[in-house]
């Protein structure tokens, strides 16, 4: 018979390297971010937005490297939380703690009003149904995430492996076509600042914002670490091999539009062609008919993503009620399913409440995806920032032995400058006379809402500080090496 505490345990030894990597592909939602993430940096970056993704996939890549340093020592459903606290500080761990439980949950109701647009939209325009159908899509979405998530960690990460490859097939057979239609205007002048913009690297910063939020999510595979196998080797390369190989894939999709559509065109037309869905619109340039395979691809991206996206933001909840930082109730597991049953219902009632209700009062879908999207990206680059400055503090005050100057030292401090003028840019800030725009409307609210939460969460770690200090020590805790000791 099962103890009470092997009771709330996850399931050990679940699933293996390639589900694992495909949580964190699929959290990336490799076409829905091509076709709605990074076309929102376009209207800055311009001509120059293959730029924008090369220097996020650079960051991305070197924090990946920091990641799997600190996985090695620190496997645990808390991912990144538990690094920052093992690495700089407990109260650091909790706020990073509190900034990911804004961030991660609203990945799913994030893909869930891309889900509703792109099928709305499309719609609309091939048949005249009314746009408005885009809230009951995304309560479809929804509920066939929730139903994934609850039903156990094989069975969602199986799927994701089955969507995930689906979609990354067809953009790259379109991208080819786009490239290979292009003929002669294929050209590396995408790589310089310059190029289809009005203020260079001033430019440049403000479209990487968004080529980082198509990259969020490739850690999404570290809060699987109490149920994967060898998750000391399996999550550090699930995670290094998911920002290079969909960090590629961006790169090679966004050289085939720009050089396509034409990089002296991107800032202007690019974002509003076809409606606002211009992958669509190349597809049935190039395609014809074959553009259903593209939408379908799109619609499969977002339920992926968002199912990857809850099963990380429900394992962090279930870590944080564990130790008493969220109600308990959050820590309950299926008896039958293994999954935590408790924190999958609320996140996916609360992810469906917030597309449908933001939406609404957004004035529509895009425009709540374009502010999430931005709280999203501002606490995840600062959180990304944290995970680098706590691989080398980590590896000096507790791995000092195992000190490497390159993967400890030179990493973490070059990744961390290379995200720093995208999320000054993103806090609408200009430095060094680059001519940075601030950002339009609602995604100027972003800071605003960050703020408000942020000192929330600092009131609530005076709390437990003065209250209950031993919950915020727990940060830290791995309870896989726990279960470990105990076999």
């Amino acid at each position: 018979m099962a103890t009470s505490v092997e009771g709330q345990r996850l399931e050990r030894n679940a699933v293996g390297l390639a589900p694992t990597l495909f949580q964190s592909i699929t959290h990336m939602a490799p076409a829905a971010a091509v076709a709605f993430s990074i076309i929102v940096g376009v209207p800055y970056a311009g001509g120059s937005i293959p730029l924008a993704v090369l220097l996020a996939l650079v960051a991305c890549l070197l924090v990946a490297v920091s990641i799997g340093q600190l996985a090695r020592h620190l496997p645990s459903a808390g991912g990144l939380y538990t690094f920052s606290s093992r690495g700089l500080h407990p109260y650091i761990g909790f706020l990073v703690a509190w900034g990911f439980m804004l961030a991660e949950p609203l990945v799913a109701p994030l893909l869930y009003l891309i889900f509703g647009n792109e099928l709305a939209a499309n719609l609309t325009s091939h048949f005249g149904w009314p746009t408005w159908l885009w809230a009951p899509f995304a309560v479809a979405a929804g509920l066939i995430v929730w139903g994934l998530t609850y039903r156990g960690i094989r069975l969602s990460t199986r799927t994701g492996v089955a969507l995930g490859t689906f979609e990354i097939v067809v953009f790259l057979a379109l991208a080819l076509t786009l490239i290979i239609a292009a003929g002669g205007n294929n050209t590396l002048s995408v790589f310089g600042p310059h190029t289809g913009n009005p203020n260079g690297w001033g430019s440049v910063f403000p479209g990487m914002i968004f080529a980082i939020l198509a990259f969020i999510g490739f850690e999404a595979s570290l809060p699987l670490a109490e149920e994967v196998k060898e998750p000391r080797k399996t999550i550090p390369r699930a995670v290094f091999l998911s920002a290079l190989l969909i960090g590629l894939f961006y790169l090679f999709c966004y050289y085939a539009a720009t050089v396509y559509f034409g990089p002296n065109k991107m800032v202007k037309d690019f974002i509003g062609f076809n409606g606002g869905d211009p992958w669509s619109g190349m597809a049935q340039a190039v395609w014809g008919p074959g553009l259903i395979i593209v939408i379908l691809a799109v619609l499969n991206s977002a339920i992926a993503n968002s199912n990857a996206g809850a099963n990380a933001a429900t394992r962090v909840g279930y870590s944080l009620a564990r130790i008493g930082l969220l109600p308990q109730m959050l820590q309950r597991v299926h008896p039958q399913f293994r999954t935590p049953y408790v924190a999958v219902n609320v996140q996916a009632i609360g992810g469906i409440v917030l597309a449908v209700g933001l939406g609404l009062v957004a004035g529509g879908a895009l425009p709540a995806f374009a502010l999430l999207g931005t709280v999203a990206t501002i606490i995840v680059v600062t959180i990304y920032i944290l995970t680098n400055l706590s691989n080398l503090v980590f590896y000096l005050r507790e791995r000092r032995d195992e000190f490497n100057l390159l993967w400890n030292g030179i990493v973490p401090v070059v990744g961390s400058l290379i995200f720093l003028p995208a999320l000054i840019a993103a806090l609408g800030i200009d430095f060094a006379g680059l001519g940075i725009s601030p950002l339009l409307p609602p995604t100027n609210l972003a800071p605003l809402i960050i703020g408000i939460w942020m000192l929330a969460g600092i009131a609530l770690l005076i709390y437990f500080a003065a209250r209950k200090p031993e919950r915020i020590a727990e940060t830290g805790r791995v309870f896989l090496d726990e279960a470990e000791a105990t076999r």
